[in-house]
């Protein structure tokens, strides 16, 4: 499914359809078409292992890389597997914490990685989930753990690592847990994600379950004061947009469209800051051919661009849930894979 939350903004809920803002971003290897607010032009990402190349006339800086960790199960290295049957599999998804360490989702090896805000592993959390596929963390640093297979949960570790809790799944709004698409805490609240559409919630974050699984209309900006989605319009025409409801009015503030020089495959983060600048970032291909990962940042107040990045794709086989993630203080954690491992990079807004 390729929309984020089509029905939730467009649909009955809502039956004033909200007009589309046009703005246009580019992609690597095409001109920059016009866009609704003047803002810098991208600049392309440097391939993985070359050294960060300086912008067009020198302005700006590539990525910052924040570690990298080789193959392996020390440590200092994330786990990769690749069986004769099967799915290979890497490390399968991160999350930022509010102290700006970084968490990995290291599922072939059963645990969670923490890195400090140096770059250095602090320590690895067992978690014995073997087919955990996503994670996040709250703001009092409880860590939620989707388990989709065998589980069939989301599943509380406090900052120590020790478990707390666990919320079902099904029930209320999920009917199949394969359907979840991603967990989300908003304050003490635990929701999962259905179908890229509402969120339901599941519990609080002391693993109480809820008494009523109320839904909202998408994700909560990091400032609180939105709800968020996202859709491909025309994927072959580089149509996208985003969308914002005012939480306090529970009214639609903007539906954005953003127009690409390239054809959209599929989306790969839609999140905010604390500022609450929101974070867009979709998987596209050039004419020429060219993949990659088009970063575009809007200003929570009408949807404004404000600023771009193009992001390298993975190539390699293996199987994650979430490459991506925002920082609280703003930019984006990239996770980049290559035979040698997994190398984490820092991408600003410019």
């Amino acid at each position: 499914m390729l929309a984020f939350g089509i029905a939730a903004v467009l649909g009955k809920r809502y039956a004033e359809k909200p007009s589309l803002e046009e703005t246009r971003s580019p992609v690597p290897g095409s001109a920059a078409a016009s866009v609704a607010s003047p803002r810098p032009r991208p600049n392309p990402a440097p391939q993985a292992g070359a050294p960060d190349a300086a912008a067009e006339g020198g302005t700006h800086a590539g990525p910052e890389t924040l570690f990298s960790a080789a193959w392996g199960g020390d440590l200092n290295q994330l786990g990769r597997d690749r069986p004769t049957e099967g799915n290979p599999e890497g490390p399968m998804s991160l999350a930022v914490d509010r102290n700006g360490r970084v968490l990995v989702l290291d599922q072939v090896n059963n645990r969670i990685v923490r890195y400090g805000a140096d770059g250095k592993p602090e320590r690895a959390l067992p978690t014995e989930l073997r087919t955990a596929q996503d994670m996040t963390v709250a703001p009092d640093g409880t860590l939620a753990v989707l388990e989709r297979v065998h589980d069939k949960a989301v599943v509380l570790f406090d900052d120590a690592g020790r478990q707390i809790g666990e919320l079902p799944l099904l029930g209320e709004g999920i009917e199949e847990p394969g359907h979840v698409t991603g967990i989300f805490v908003d304050g003490k609240d635990v929701y999962a994600e259905r179908e890229h559409g509402a969120l339901v919630k599941l519990g609080d974050t002391t693993g109480k379950p809820a008494g009523t699984r109320a839904e909202i209309p998408g994700r909560p900006s990091g400032d609180g004061q939105l709800y968020l989605s996202a859709g491909i319009i025309q994927a072959q025409a580089g149509r996208a947009y985003v969308s914002a409801i005012d939480r306090a009015k529970m009214e639609n503030r903007f539906t954005r469209e953003l127009r690409f020089e390239a054809v959209l495959d599929v989306i790969l983060l839609l999140d905010s800051d604390r500022a609450g600048v929101i974070y867009f970032a979709v998987q596209g291909r050039s004419p020429s051919g060219e993949e990659a990962v088009l970063l575009t940042c809007l200003e929570p107040s009408r949807g404004q661009t404000i600023g771009g990045a193009v992001l390298p794709v993975n190539t390699l086989p293996e199987e994650t849930f979430r490459d991506l993630a925002v920082l609280d203080e703003g930019g984006v954690v990239h996770a980049l894979r290559s035979e040698a491992g997994t190398t984490y990079q820092r991408y600003d807004c410019q």
